[in-house]
């Protein structure tokens, strides 16, 4: 198994690299493969660092007061559903164990006992 190289860059040679793709029109897989730099996040971590923030590419997310209501309504529906079925999982597994103390006290066979319970539904 081949061992990973970590390479350490030089604060001169980042704002170089930095410096070529905002000047230059070379996009920063070409900036990367001029300069050896392996793994594409390197050179954005430098942008963010060193660079002009107008050229640092952003999500904005705009939404209006009744979609941000709309949202903290959903998320307190899923809390409670998670909840609920929180709470039904617990009580499916007591009559479970229930069952099977019940089929013991009484030397009932389970199997046996699920069939009658089946064949009257």
């Amino acid at each position: 198994m081949q061992e990973r190289k970590h390479v350490r860059y030089s604060e001169a040679f980042k704002r170089e690299v930095v410096h070529k793709y905002e000047t230059s029109n070379l996009s920063k897989l070409e900036v990367q493969r001029r300069y050896g730099i392996p793994g594409g996040a390197t050179i954005n971590s430098w942008i963010r660092k060193f660079g002009k923030t107008s050229l640092i590419l952003k999500t904005i997310r705009v939404e209006t007061p009744n979609e941000k209501d709309r949202l903290k309504a959903l998320e307190a529906e899923i809390k409670k559903l998670k909840n609920a079925l929180s709470d039904a999982y617990v009580e499916k597994i007591t009559y479970k164990h229930m069952f099977e103390v019940t089929c013991n006290i009484y030397g009932i066979d389970q199997k046996e006992a699920k069939k009658k319970v089946e064949d009257k539904s």
